[in-house]
């Protein structure tokens, strides 16, 4: 099964997430008091109520944190009540919400007072999350669960801290975590990645079917939205467990939605297809399969571009499975695909060589030249970048900020990836997109270990056909002549070998 893009609610919820921190920003701009008998007010309502974490927040929001005068309030603050740890705390959090690196000296403050102070341990975690520091992020967040272990906030954050580290820990700390919250969203929620981030197929079903089981879908988001997924699985695996599930779940469905009725037609569709597959009905399950409208998001859709294929072979039409797989694949490569395209080709009489040539002949119709981008700044180096520099080389680019958790769940696969083909024509660029948090770019760089080269992007740049939206991560692959070939995929773990896959296509291109 392709998992080239991940459920359609976790990416939204994840967007949702970064344009939050955008307009959250906006906000605190317009809120912003000049009025001195305002202040002065504010002010006082901070030293009548010291330990108040809301008189805090109303003088910050009116003082704004570019203000040099906060700080020095603060200072003040510090030094007149040492044994308040909601004063360092108060700026510290302010600072946390931007993403700056401004926050860590006075998370430190509030620490240094208040040992067991969990919020302040989760928010040095963050901090050096993004510079970085994994392990001392890890270190963080364990503090921070024992000074809080109630809270399965830190408990679920804990447990991912071992992803790609130490797996068997992961699966079991996050077992733990629906085990001791089975009434909280963040238990739900350790199930649901714990299915989408195995490996295994098996294994995948598995914790699909416990969440399920454990958390109502109806009660929690998460458990909703992993049924999505666990319902592709089925529909790829086993059709007629899919039907099953998407009967449970229309039964629980809000009448005004009427999702799960789609996708219980469609199920339903996908069983008789595969029943008049077996029977060597192939034309008749094609009528069947094209009645299908599958959602922009679907991770259904490779499977749904091979099953319609298997009945074109069952139908005598192999020439047109091999076509639609063909197109299917330039568009979105994959393993799977290339395996079932070779399979044709060879009953067809094609060799390799022809059937790089037609790939490529479809590409080479679709390439465009990519938007050159000029002067970007190096971090790493005297100097800028421009796109021209790295002609004759294929270039994986990538758009990245250091607060965006997508991005740095991205890179470990990424440099996975990139490291198979170490000593090849094959740049890897990361254009950081907020400049606010460059004081974080090359610690992370060294704190990682990742062999990105980092970019500062320019604000209002033409970016053409390389547009990120103002979003992160979003990625492109360019060939060595400076054609944008493939666009907006995402890499993960069940998927690197797809992103090996349009590296090698590009590198060996004859």
């Amino acid at each position: 099964m392709n998992l080239k893009k991940i459920n359609l609610t976790a990416i939204l919820m994840l967007l949702v997430l970064f344009f939050t921190t955008f307009n959250s920003q906006a906000q605190r701009r317009s809120e912003l008091i000049t009025d001195k008998n305002q202040l002065a007010k504010l002010k006082a309502a901070v030293e009548a109520r010291i330990d108040s974490p809301k008189v805090h927040e109303a003088y910050i929001k009116a003082m704004g944190t570019e203000n040099p005068e906060l700080e020095k309030q603060y200072a003040n603050w510090i030094k007149k009540y040492p044994k308040s740890v909601v004063v360092p705390y108060s700026i510290a959090e302010a600072y946390l919400n931007e993403e700056s690196p401004k926050a860590k000296p006075y998370l430190l403050k509030a620490i240094a007072i208040d040992p067991k102070f969990a919020d302040a341990w989760n928010g040095l975690s963050e901090d050096a999350d993004r510079s970085g520091e994994f392990t001392l992020a890890q270190e963080y967040l364990a503090k921070a669960t024992a000074a809080d272990p109630s809270d399965p906030k830190y408990a679920f954050y804990y447990a991912n801290t071992f992803k790609g580290v130490d797996e068997e820990k992961w699966k079991q700390l996050s077992l733990d975590v629906a085990k001791r919250f089975p009434d909280h969203e963040r238990g739900a929620q350790a199930l649901f990645w714990l299915a989408e981030r195995s490996k295994k197929v098996a294994d995948k079903l598995k914790y699909f079917e416990l969440l399920h089981d454990s958390y109502a879908p109806e009660k929690f988001n998460w458990s909703a939205s992993g049924m999505s997924s666990y319902y592709d699985i089925l529909l790829s695996k086993d059709p007629q467990k899919a039907v099953e599930l998407a009967q449970k779940m229309e039964k629980k469905e809000k009448q005004e939605r009427k999702e799960w009725s789609g996708l219980l037609l469609q199920a339903q569709i996908v069983v008789k297809a595969k029943t008049l597959m077996d029977q060597k009905k192939g034309a008749e399950a094609l009528a069947l399969l094209n009645q299908l409208k599958l959602s922009k998001h679907s991770s259904f859709k490779t499977d749904f571009v091979l099953l319609k294929a298997q009945a074109n072979d069952i139908a005598g039409n192999t020439i047109a499975a091999y076509d639609s797989l063909i197109v299917t694949f330039t568009k979105a490569p994959s393993v799977a695909l290339k395996t079932a395209i070779a399979g044709y080709a060879s009953k067809l009489g094609k060799n390799d060589s022809q059937v790089d040539a037609e790939i490529w002949a479809k590409l080479d119709s679709r390439a465009q030249i990519a938007t050159p981008f000029t002067n970007l700044k190096r971090y790493t180096s005297p100097g800028t970048a421009s796109l021209a520099d790295y002609k004759g080389k294929v270039v994986l680019l990538t758009y990245w900020f250091p607060g965006c958790g997508p991005c740095r769940g991205e890179f470990p696969h990424f440099e996975s990836v990139v490291k198979r083909f170490k000593g090849q024509d094959l740049e890897y660029l990361g254009i950081n997109i907020v400049s606010s948090q460059n004081e974080y770019v090359l610690p992370f760089l060294k704190g990682s270990g990742y062999s990105f080269t980092p970019l500062e992007d320019v604000e209002g740049r033409v970016k053409g056909n390389l547009n990120n939206g103002g979003a992160a991560p979003v990625n492109f692959l360019i060939d060595k002549e400076g054609r944008l070939i493939f666009s907006h995929f995402r890499t993960d773990g069940n998927n690197e070998d797809d992103l090996e896959l349009m590296i090698s296509l590009l590198l060996n291109r004859k």
